[in-house]
């Protein structure tokens, strides 16, 4: 599946979900994901903003390193990022709900 033009999000999820086949790239997406809402929830806590900053910083981290180690695929972040962010929100749920595999 190539990474083409997408009209809606439900005709990128398909070809977000063939970035990453690889287990061990999900898991880190999940763990990423997990961290920076946590970060987040953490900031909105605390009132210290800059952790809003450190939970985008460590959920890409976790995520890119998926994706150059293990999946050995460019992030779909760089040509479709706010597609590729929501995919990330859509993907840690259906690993919440046992829809793909942890």
């Amino acid at each position: 599946m190539s990474a083409g033009t997408f009209p809606r999000f439900a005709d990128f999820y398909p070809f977000y979900l063939s970035q990453h086949a690889d287990r061990t790239c999900r898991r880190l997406h999940f763990i990423g994901t997990s961290l920076g809402l946590l970060a987040f929830l953490h900031a909105l806590s605390t009132l210290e903003l800059w952790w809003v900053l450190a939970g985008f910083a460590i959920g890409y981290a976790f995520a890119w390193l998926g994706h150059y180690f293990f999946e050995k695929n460019r992030p779909a972040t760089f040509t479709h990022p706010l597609y590729s962010f929501m995919g990330d929100w859509v993907m840690w749920k259906d690993v919440i709900t046992g829809r793909i595999r942890f």
